[in-house]
Order: structure tokens, then sequence, then C-alpha cells
């Protein structure tokens, strides 16, 4: 007989799993407080303990790390309201199979979440979490960020919560959100997706709410939004950063409403659309320079999901390159393993958007002269292996000297690109530039530092600059 724990300081809570979960067989056992807790684990054996996040003199996540500690095998499934989702989510990061949300509204719902955690055989396994990524061209790989990532996705995916993925350019956000629409419930509704900066301002607000006809020049007909044809499925919100101020203001009632008004229109319209929204930028910094709602951030940023670059995943590099030779029709091509070293020492600012790209071009290149792809058909800006990042430096008094080196090394390779004759990548030449402007402040802290011997405070003093932006740019944020 399986066991199953309930910690909540409602005896009315305790009450209730008793009766639902007795009546199939389980046996139960049910405490108040963190010492009732001790005491129970401290006798038995459980295979579910069902803890609320809220108990008198603790917290849930004090005792399920104490479960994980002393009972690793034993799922755990946290209680929650609405207001501590957050720290729910949380919990799933430290070893929470699930969370459930109080008042428990659809018992049937709650009834088969209970089943499937205590009969592990239907519980979600890494096969199919791979067939469901593989189906829609999602590369999980090994790395261990990515598959921590992965874990925390599936297991909010079947939430109503919003979630906001962050990831430099080219890292496959949408791939990702088109991966948490399909292990949702609403796996069978529409996914939508539009881009917040492709569009005008005037646009975008007519095709997120629709229009009614004659709302403005050019309306001759009556449009449905997207929010309107993505009711009850997933509405991926792209760019969500270059919203304007007008827009962010609109998806804001959305969010805390559910309801909107057509462009032109004057009756109230409802949606039961969840969001994913993604941006490259950071919108907490975006918050301080008043270019994006607090507001609103507060109600996308639910659940954050950050997807590594490419060059620190470079070990599912691989994976990436059998998959886009399969998607372009060219498996009978390889990449030799020079051309591959090459790919590996490569900084790809474009990340797997540039690599797609690379793939695609070398492919078309190499087809019909060989089945080997070789450096040769691979791009000048792989071959020099000129990496971006500015490696560190070896001793405080060469900051001058390395910084010098890193200066003459980018304004080649910017040089080289300007005179080359294939396309560029605009986005990858910006995104340098945004690379130059970091390490060239680090260096001048570092210079610093060295003056100063070592001391943050008058550093920052010298350079008129705040100590959190002197340990940003010194790549300690966790230090702040």
């Amino acid at each position: 007989m399986k066991k199953v724990l309930v910690i909540d300081d409602e005896r009315e809570v305790g009450n209730f799993f008793r009766h639902l979960l007795e009546e199939k067989g389980y046996d139960v056992k049910v405490g108040l407080n963190a010492e009732d807790f001790s005491n129970l684990i401290s006798l038995h054996s459980f295979d579910l303990a069902l803890i609320d996040v809220k108990l008198p003199g603790t917290d849930g996540l004090h005792l399920l790390k104490q479960l994980k500690a002393t009972h690793p095998s034993c799922k755990a499934v946290i209680m929650t309201g609405y207001s501590t989702v957050k720290t729910a989510v949380e919990a799933i990061k430290n070893g929470a199979n699930d969370y459930i949300e109080k008042p428990f509204d659809d018992i049937s719902q709650l009834e088969k979440t209970l089943e499937d955690l205590l009969n592990s055989e239907k519980f979600s396994s890494p096969a199919n979490t791979d067939k469901l990524a593989d189906t829609i061209g999602f590369i999980i790989g090994n790395n261990k960020k990515m598959n921590e990532l992965v874990k925390l996705a599936e297991k909010i995916a079947k939430k109503n919560i919003n979630v906001l993925i962050e990831g430099e350019t080219g890292t496959g956000k949408e791939v990702l959100a088109h991966f948490i629409h399909n292990m949702s419930l609403r796996y069978d509704q529409p996914f939508v997706r539009i881009n917040c900066g492709a569009v005008s301002e005037t646009l975008l607000e007519s095709e997120l709410f629709g229009h009614e006809k004659g709302a403005f020049t050019g309306a001759i007909k009556q449009k449905k939004g997207i929010f309107e044809i993505a009711n009850n499925g997933t509405l991926f919100l792209d760019e969500i950063g270059e919203a304007s101020q007008a827009i962010q203001v609109q998806l804001l009632r959305v969010l805390e409403t559910g309801e909107y008004f057509r462009v032109g229109g004057e009756s109230i319209r409802k949606t039961n659309t969840r969001i994913i929204a993604a941006t490259n930028k950071n919108l907490a910094e975006a918050v301080q320079e008043k270019t994006f709602r607090e507001d609103l951030l507060y109600r996308l940023d639910v659940v954050k999901l950050r997807i590594p670059p490419l060059r620190n995943r470079i070990e599912d590099l691989p994976l990436f390159l059998d998959y886009f030779l399969k998607k372009i029709n060219a498996s009978h091509l390889t990449f030799s393993d020079e051309s591959i070293e090459l790919m590996k020492n490569y900084n790809w600012p474009g990340n797997v958007r540039e690599l797609f790209n690379i793939v695609k071009r070398a492919a078309t290149l190499a087809d019909g002269e060989t089945n080997i792809i070789t450096p040769k058909y691979l791009p000048d800006k792989l071959k020099t292996s000129f990496s971006f990042q500015l490696t560190k430096f070896p001793k405080a008094s060469t900051v001058h000297d390395d910084l010098e080196a890193y200066l003459s090394n980018w304004t080649k390779h910017i040089l080289s690109l300007w005179k080359q004759q294939d396309d560029i990548d605009l986005e990858q030449v910006l995104d340098s530039i945004k690379e130059l402007e970091k390490q060239i402040g680090r260096s001048f802290v570092l210079k610093s530092l060295k003056k100063h011997t070592g001391d943050r405070k008058k550093t920052a003093e010298a350079l008129n600059i705040t100590t959190r932006q002197l340990r940003y740019l010194l790549n300690e944020k966790g230090k702040i």
C-alpha cells in the first residue's frame, strides 16, 4: 500500500485529502506543522508528500529540502495560493515534482495529478519528452543547464501560468515556447506567434485585438485579432521588449482581466489565452529605464526560463548539425572533423539561427562536389576562429596591452566583414558592438582596480559608477 503524507495547518485540507485518497486505497498520514512533519518522516517512508508552502514557524521550501535530504525517492507536491506561485516554481527548482493551487476547484484534474505521481509508469518519461521534442525540432541535447531548463518547462507546462523566455538572438526561444504549448493541456488548441518588434504600433494593436469595419482607413471589413484566434490556446509574444507603452497598457489589461476591445469596437470581449513572452533584452533594466512597465513585467514573469547560448552548450553542436542536414534534405553530407573543430572554436553570436544558415550555405556549395563538408565550404569568419570574448587577463599589469590587442583584432574582423562580398548577418555585427562595449568597460575597471589595490568602493567612485555597475562589468552579478 502506497503512503501519502499531507502537511497543512488547515485541518480541513488534511481531512479532504484523507477522504479523497483513502477511498482509493492509499495510506494517508496528516500533520499540521514542522514538528509533525519531522515526527512522521522519522517513523514512516512515504511515496508522496503534499506540503503547504505557508506553515506556522516555517515554510514548505524548508520542509521540502529536508524531505529530499532524508527521503530522496519520495515525490513532493507543494500546495500554494495564486499569490505564491513564484514560490511554488522555486520549489520545483528545488526538487518538487509539481505544485497545486488552492482552492482545489478542479477535483478531477487534482486526482489525475496525484494518480500520475503515485503511479510512476504513468508519469512523464524522458523518452516521451524526447519524442515530443523531436517532432517540433527542439534539440535538448546533453548540456546540463539545458536539461534542467527542460525539466522545469515540462513541469510548469500544464499550469495555466505565464512564462517569460529570455535568451540571446537565435537561441530558439520560439521552439521552446512551442514545446511548452505541446506539453500543456492546451496542446490541441492554437499556438499563435507574433513578433512585437516586426510591425508598427497601429498594426500590432489590430493584429492582437482585431478591428471593426471602418475602424480606420483601410479597415474595409471586420477582422479577428490573435487573442480571439488563440482563445484557449497559447499566444507567443516574441520580442515583447519592443512593444510600445500603449500596447503594454492594453496587454496588461488582458493579463489582469482577460478582457479586451477590438479596435473601433465598443463591446468587451473575453479571452482564455495563455501568454508565453520572449525577449533578448534585460526587461528589469528596461523597467529602470522607464521603457517597460513594471506591472506588466510582474504579470509576464511568473516563470522565467533562460536558454543558454550555443557557445555555452557547444557539446550539442553535432546534434544540431545532423538535425539541420536532415531538415534541408542533405543527410548524405557530413562535416569533416576539421570543420567541426572550427565551429566549436567559433563564438556564435547569432547562435542556433546562425548555425543553420552556415549549414545551409555549406551544404549548397558542397552538394554535387563531395559528401564531406571541409573548411573550404565554410565562411571565412569561422576559419579565422575569431572570438569576440576577451580572454582572461594573465596579469593586472598587462590589462592595457590586452585591450590594445583585443581592439586591434576586433577592428580587423569588422573590416574583413565589411570588405567581403557575402551577405552579412547585421544582428551579429550589432551584438559584437555590445560585446566590445562590455570588454572596454571591464578593461578600465580592472585597470582602476589595480590602481586602488582591489578596493571596489574606491574604484567605483574613481570611475563615477556604482558598485553594482562595477560588479556587472566584472560579471559578478550573483555577488551584488
